[in-house]
């Protein structure tokens, strides 16, 4: 019986040369990720143990990000716990403020991340890198604590969803419409525990920035983790960013799946998330009466890169967010900041009556930022919409494409760029 692309990477860490779907194995890491919420946990879990320092300090990456710069004393506690651990430990990859992004679009950026990888991170969106042909996935405080001591993880290998990716995109459907058109299609457990492995010529169709979007959302499907093949593009992408070397798997032509799907993109159109799940989506051309909204967010570790911004700035050059509306970009790392400001794009959102914020998750997961009151609406790019994910419990969340959001946020209603003439 052959192996999916994920259960090569799982064979080769755990020093085997074969497991199957359901097979418990314990794994070599290549990185252990942690952030300022779920450090401390982890930090203190570690104190416990009966080690004296970490597994590998270039093998853990510590990213300051979702409530920096400190919002209040007790986020502020919490950086200075993790500051203090990277210190004592001479952790190389920790970056606060200053240095800091969204740990999943940074971590990429910054070389940390190659094809072949096995990366926990304690966080559900560890699952982006395998836009670069790595397996990761989201773990517990608990399990982070486990992998920074002794460099190992217990996994239950996956079984496999096969998505074969066919056609071309129509102008403004980006990888945020094919993951929210998936997640639609199968619901948000409809991968559970399982490997989404994305195939087939269309995927040459998809940027870097579109893969990172659409394995960043495969835990939002339930998925254990979402992987694409290793080709030409992100070859490119491992030599720019990194100097690490890597491993290209390939799934064996015998391999098994539970199931497998066809999406032609070129059938796609801007789709949207409505509250309170990812999976209850409808096209632009599905809804009915305007859903106004009060605010819009172009940024998160799903759509804050500078091809997500190039599309937002494309939408409101030489236009005006709606008055009463507040639109808020965030640039998802220090590097993307500088280029955004480079190409003048920054210009354009402040003109536009947009505000730029520091890279942060902010706003995503209700923290600070953008929260919104009882009865407000947001669109918003970010990867979850469920009840008081941005706010109060009464508010409600959107979730779409930068290109939507970006239009939605000159009407002040939900609408696709064509609504603009574009």
């Amino acid at each position: 019986m052959g192996m999916t692309m994920t259960q090569k990477i799982l064979a080769a860490h755990a020093g085997l040369d074969h497991v199957e779907a359901g097979q418990l194995i314990e794994a070599q890491l290549d990185l252990v990720l942690g952030n300022d919420i779920t450090s401390p946990v982890a930090i203190h879990e570690m104190d416990k143990m009966t080690v004296d320092t970490v597994f590998d300090k270039d093998k853990i990456a510590l990213v300051m990000d979702h409530f920096i710069p400190n919002k209040d004393i007790k986020s502020a506690e919490h950086c200075k716990c993790v500051r203090e651990f990277a210190c004592r430990h001479d952790i190389t990859n920790y970056f606060d403020v200053g240095q800091m992004g969204i740990e999943h679009a940074l971590l990429p950026e910054k070389g940390l991340t190659v094809a072949g990888d096995v990366i926990i991170g304690a966080d559900s969106h560890t699952c982006t890198y395998g836009a670069l042909g790595a397996f990761s996935t989201g773990v517990g405080s608990t399990d982070m604590a486990a992998g920074m001591a002794t460099g190992k993880a217990w996994f239950k290998v996956p079984s496999a969803i096969k998505f074969n990716i066919v056609g071309k995109p129509k102008k403004w459907v980006s990888g945020k419409d094919v993951i929210l058109h998936i997640i639609g299609m199968i619901g948000v457990d409809g991968a559970l525990y399982k490997s989404m492995e994305f195939v087939g010529e269309g995927i040459k169709n998809l940027s870097m920035d579109d893969r990172f979007t659409i394995a960043n959302m495969a835990i939002e499907a339930g998925g254990k983790n979402g992987i694409f093949p290793v080709d030409d593009l992100a070859i490119e992408y491992m030599k720019e960013h990194s100097k690490r070397p890597y491993t290209a798997y390939e799934a064996d032509e015998s391999a098994v799946y539970e199931a497998e799907y066809t999406i032609d993109l070129s059938t796609l159109e801007p789709t949207v998330a409505f509250p309170h799940l990812p999976e209850n989506t409808k096209t632009i051309s599905e809804i009915g009466e305007p859903v106004v909204v009060d605010q819009s967010v172009i940024g998160s570790c799903t759509n804050g890169r500078i091809d997500d911004l190039r599309v937002a700035a494309q939408i409101l050059k030489g236009r005006k967010v709606k008055k009463g509306l507040r639109c808020i970009v965030i640039p998802a790392t220090q590097a993307i900041y500088l280029q955004a400001m480079e190409e003048g794009l920054l210009k354009i959102f402040i003109e536009a009556g947009a505000v730029v914020s520091t890279p942060t998750c902010g706003p995503c997961l209700g923290g600070y930022m953008g929260i919104l009151a009882a009865g407000e609406r947001c669109i918003s790019t970010t990867n979850r919409n469920f009840v008081g994910r941005m706010g109060h419990v009464e508010s409600e969340v959107y979730l779409a494409s930068p290109a939507v959001a970006a239009a939605s946020a000159v009407t002040g209603y939900i609408c696709a760029p064509e609504e603009l003439g574009l």
